[in-house]
C-alpha cells in the first residue's frame, strides 16, 4: 500500500526503517548492507530526505551518520502510516476485504 504514495521503492525502504525505528542511527553503507540497496541510490535518497527535513545527519570523522528527525512535522502521522502498512501486508485476505 505504501508503495502507491512512495514510489521510489528505495526512498519507500528508508523511510520504513527511519519511521519504524525512529532511534536508528547508521551511515550509507550500514544502511545499503540492511535493506540490500545500492549506497549510491541510498545516499542520493537521504540527501532528498535530510533535505525536506525527515532526517539529520551529523558527520564522525569522515562518515555522515543519518537518524530521524523526531520533530519532522508529520513525523507521527507518517509512523502511524508505515506501521499500518506493514499490518495490512501482513493480514491475510479476507473476501470481505475484496
Amino acid at each position: 500500500m505504501l508503495d502507491v504514495f512512495i514510489t521510489s521503492r528505495v526512498r519507500r525502504k528508508i523511510v520504513v526503517v527511519y519511521a519504524k525505528y525512529p532511534d536508528f542511527h547508521t551511515h550509507v553503507r550500514g544502511l545499503a548492507k540492511l535493506i540490500k540497496e545500492d549506497p549510491g541510490n541510498i545516499q542520493r535518497e537521504l540527501k532528498r530526505l535530510e533535505k525536506v527535513g525527515f532526517l539529520t545527519s551529523e558527520k564522525q570523522g569522515n562518515t555522515k551518520i543519518y537518524s530521524t528527525n523526531k520533530q519532522f512535522p508529520i513525523f507521527k502521522e507518517l509512523q502511524s502510516i508505515v506501521i499500518k502498512s506493514q499490518q495490512q501486508a501482513g493480514r491475510p485476505k479476507r473476501s470481505s476485504d475484496l
